[in-house]
């Protein structure tokens, strides 16, 4: 039997976009709907008994090497959690929230988890698609009417010229879950700072994405898009009703009891926010970095949610169950397994080779596909860059 171990690590640095990436993967396995269970908050770190298949020297060693980082400046402070099989093995926690006040990392500290707002975004839609409310194959423009003047702008070939028209097909909405629309990753005129200032609604800023010109041919090459991912939290508020934000804490954060993961954090638990810092050379940088957003409209379908190690291990059990946890099912098997299958072909995808795109998702096609995540660890160890003479 395939063995699938999920690992969670929760770091407040800026390049590491909070958090150490985890690849969703199809579960074929008997442990399909076994009960999620996090370990309760402890102060340091707890293993479990360990299960068979893992060894129990080198599980210690985990957070025996969180706990090196930060003594050496590389990290204000890590939470870790390990599962396999349904079941929390291990988690630990090191260092502080914040460097200033000296605030203890916890195991329910809450980070700002960026784009692994993505994935969660793509859930939503994909609840929509079951619910017979949409199909992938469906244009931007039923949604947004706007997009029915899309234009694309790109050079001539063997020419400093630009050419604007047409595209020749319309974008859809599996274009923008696969990032391949052609959407642009930044903003159209007029809202370059909406995610700084975040002082737009979602519906505001959708309504002027179709402003900025495509990149490319939809469907032809992968560009990876913020504004794509926020036009498809737009779409989940026009089809359902709803608030995006509603939306998702209804059918995805209450039925998995993800109490810990918003989008606006509520006053009284804003103490548990860790600082973001960039690493600069040898020496962390607090980050100018908005953390509690007060007053902000725009809850950034792209990159905007806050939440906790427990709580993500709860989201990708759920994907890794095939679409269902304690009981609780949001997705079909079926659309699980459409959205961890490779959708982008031998087009040139993701941030490093050997790996595609699925609905949301990055997947992994060889094994190429795991350097990324070696490189995160040389990073942390400060081994990415020349030795000094």
């Amino acid at each position: 039997m395939k063995q699938v171990i999920i690992a969670i690590g929760l770091v407040g640095l800026l390049w590491s976009a909070a958090a150490t990436p985890v690849w969703a993967q199809k579960a074929r396995a008997a442990n399909a709907e076994q009960t999620a269970k996090p370990a309760k908050k402890t102060a340091a770190s707890k293993t479990a008994s360990v299960p068979e298949g893992l060894d129990a020297e080198r599980l210690a060693r985990i957070p025996d090497r969180m706990k090196s980082f930060v003594e050496r400046g590389r990290a204000a402070g890590i939470v870790t959690l390990l599962a396999q099989r349904g079941k929390v093995v291990q988690q630990s926690v090191n260092g502080v929230q914040d460097l200033e006040s000296k605030t203890p990392m916890r195991e329910d500290t809450l980070f700002q988890i960026a784009s692994m707002t993505k994935p969660i975004t793509a859930v939503g839609i994909m609840i929509l698609a079951e619910d017979g409310l949409l199909a992938l194959s469906d244009p931007l423009e039923k949604f947004l009417p706007g997009f029915a003047g899309v234009q694309i702008r790109e050079k001539k070939e063997d020419s400093e010229l630009e050419e604007v028209r047409k595209p020749t097909r319309k974008p859809t909405v599996r274009d923008l879950l696969t990032h391949t629309s052609g959407m642009g990753g930044g903003y159209p005129k007029g809202f370059e700072d909406l995610f700084e200032k975040r002082n737009r609604t979602l519906a505001e800023a959708a309504d002027a994405f179709h402003t900025r010109y495509l990149d490319f041919e939809p469907g032809t090459k992968w560009g990876y898009s913020n504004m794509g991912i926020a036009t498809l939290g737009r779409i989940i508020e026009i089809v359902s009703g709803k608030s995006y934000q509603e939306f998702l804490a209804q059918r995805i954060f209450k039925p998995l009891d993800m109490n810990d993961t918003h989008f606006f954090v509520p006053e009284n638990q804003h103490d548990r926010i860790a600082t973001i810092y960039g690493l600069e050379g040898d020496k962390l940088t607090k980050a100018d970095v908005d953390l509690r957003r007060v007053g902000a409209k725009y809850p950034a379908p792209e990159a905007g949610l806050y939440s906790t190690a427990p709580d993500l291990f709860r989201l990708y059990q759920v994907m890794l169950n095939g679409g269902v946890l304690d009981g609780k099912r949001i997705l079909t098997r079926h659309s699980v397994e459409l959205m961890t299958g490779n959708h982008t072909g031998d087009l040139k995808a993701g941030f490093s080779p050997g790996v595609g795109y699925g609905l949301g998702w990055s997947v992994v096609r060889n094994i190429q596909g795991i350097v990324h995540l070696r490189a995160v660890i040389l990073r942390l160890e400060g081994r990415d860059r020349p030795a000094r003479a």
